[in-house]
């Protein structure tokens, strides 16, 4: 094994990871020459440099032959410098250039010169016919997308789309410069073509179009190539987001004395379920319970009551009043009750949309002193109505999918889609409340802080309950008295590193929610016992 394995194969060093922007990182660059005298020829090379190691050490250490495609601005350059580099190794590395010669300038400029100097052939794109320049690329062993990067302002059109388009259908491995080509850096957006990576090597720091899709899908494996930003800026540098590591977990983990009892780990009650809906009980009390807290109390209709009352063992289910199969505001008495004695309330799963569920819900969220989790209907029953939610001063996370998001913020779910971070972000100010939203690569954001983006997750958790569960996840670490946000974060975070656990054991199909309940302790022992590795690793 070569030193860049081995050392990948290390558990990481850093407890968080911040997640930039294109704007962003544009400043780091400004603040690192200005501040700290860094030249952004230095830069370049040292970002070129670990273009070719990771080529040459990981994504095709037997191949020889490499065809580099080449924009006009820095993302070029740093091609440039990787062709170089290959070159230097003994690879046969041409350049197809997307510009005229003519418009590269400074840096890149210097590196097209000295990338002809080392042996390596540039070939203007624009003076060959499309055909010849598919046939480089289905010769070569590997390919370096360096179009664009985060200086994208559009879809890519033209030839260049072409290209691109051409490199897709290409056998041989991609390996995209700092961002693939036609990905959306602050997103994840993709507008037209755009490169699909075999793998990605970021500079500094990994850029949010990386982790949220459809940029994530077309990212690959994501390398984070350290190339000489002061340490000191790094520490100083604060990014609106972040990515939540294992580390960060680990630390977050509230302890589990060895003289504890079921008081230690708090008392959750969840408030759910109507006729038609009378797992969703089951199922977030089972979450709660997996994620270790020590009391969990039901709170269900009449109706449902002797279907959850039989079904239960460890939870506690206790009756409410109902009409027609649903609670109504006629339940608070005995649920405010209820509420007084918990920790923690979850409300929302299976309630259904009738009015006295949102009449109930009203009055839970102005007179409960527990904080309060918010999930599915207690968010329907609410979305874009009233201002129940903002006037609410008790501690909130709400756990929308995006559906349920497009609700409260009165958009179409495809809106919402587009900025997963955006929506969030602005949900979490207009209601006060810590915000999960859910979907692959669930993003967390509270009213003042940055958003943090879970990198875990697979397609098997598509099914129903999961979102029960994750509510049931969240609210026993609020029992477990950590702070909301790190409670929605870690919840968030294990709930999908439980999925990824059941999926590696049975597929990506057919997941059930209780194996992935089931599956929680196994996911905190992870954490705290193993060197877990995500889709974005460090390099040394």
């Amino acid at each position: 094994m070569d030193v860049i394995k081995e050392r990948l194969a290390r558990p990481g060093k850093h407890l968080s990871m911040q997640v930039v922007t294109g704007a962003e990182m544009g400043e780091l660059d400004r603040r690192a020459e200005e501040e700290f005298g860094l030249p952004r020829a230095l830069l370049m090379e040292n970002a070129g440099r670990r273009v070719a190691e990771v080529v040459h050490t990981i994504v095709a250490p037997a191949g020889r032959r490499c065809a580099v495609l080449a924009g006009k601005g820095s993302n070029g350059g740093d091609g440039l410098v990787a062709a170089r580099h290959l070159a230097a190794r003994g690879w046969r590395a041409e350049v197809l250039l997307l510009a005229r010669e003519d418009e590269v300038r400074g840096e890149p400029r210097r590196n097209l010169s000295l990338a002809r100097e080392a042996g390596v052939e540039v070939t203007p794109v624009t003076s060959m016919a499309l055909a010849a320049a598919r046939e480089r690329l289905s010769g070569a062993d590997v390919i370096i997308d360096a179009i664009f990067g985060t200086g994208i302002t559009g879809a890519p059109i033209g030839l260049v789309a072409q290209v691109i388009e051409a490199a897709n259908a290409a056998s041989a491995p991609v390996v995209a410069v700092d961002l693939p080509s036609g990905v959306d850096a602050d997103t994840g957006g993709v507008r037209g073509a755009a490169v699909r990576a075999t793998a990605t090597v970021t500079m500094g720091l990994p850029k949010v179009g990386l982790l949220l899709y459809p940029g994530a899908a077309h990212a690959g494996r994501v390398y984070v190539a350290e190339i000489g930003y002061p340490p000191a800026l790094l520490e100083r540098f604060r990014a609106g987001a972040a990515a939540v590591t294992p580390q960060m977990v680990r630390a977050a983990l509230p302890p589990r004395p060895a003289d504890s009892h079921k008081g230690t780990y708090g008392r959750v009650l969840i408030c759910a379920g109507s006729v038609g809906f009378t797992g969703a009980p089951s199922l977030c009390a089972l979450g709660a319970l997996r994620a270790g807290a020590g009391l969990v109390a039901l709170a269900v209709g009449e109706s449902i009551y002797p279907i959850v009352a039989g079904r239960e063992v460890e939870a506690m289910p206790h009756p409410l009043p109902d009409a027609d199969g649903a609670l109504t505001e006629a339940a608070w008495d005995r649920l405010g009750e209820l509420a007084a004695e918990a920790d923690v309330v979850a409300v929302g799963p299976g309630l259904s949309a009738r009015p006295g569920v949102a009449a109930l819900i009203r009055r839970l969220l102005a007179e409960s002193r527990a904080p309060l989790v918010l999930d599915a209907d207690a968010l329907n029953v609410l979305g874009g109505k009233d201002e129940a939610l903002a006037r609410s001063a008790v501690p909130k996370i709400l756990t929308p999918h995006p559906g349920e998001m497009g609700r409260l913020l009165g958009r179409g779910t495809e809106e919402v889609q587009r900025d997963r971070l955006g929506a969030a972000r602005e949900a979490a100010v207009r209601f006060g409340a810590v915000v999960v939203l859910k979907g692959a690569r669930t993003v967390v954001a509270a009213p003042e802080g940055a958003a943090l983006i879970v990198p875990a997750g697979n397609p098997g958790m598509a099914t129903g309950g999961m979102g029960d569960v994750l509510t049931g996840v969240i609210a026993a670490f609020v029992a477990q008295r950590v702070p909301p946000p790190a409670a929605a974060w870690m919840g968030a975070y294990l709930h999908a590193l439980a999925g990824d656990l059941v999926a590696e054991r049975m597929g990506a199909a057919g997941l059930l929610a209780r194996e992935v309940a089931d599956a929680v302790p196994r996911a905190r022992l992870a954490v705290l016992t193993e060197p877990l590795s995500g889709p974005i690793q460090m390099l040394p």
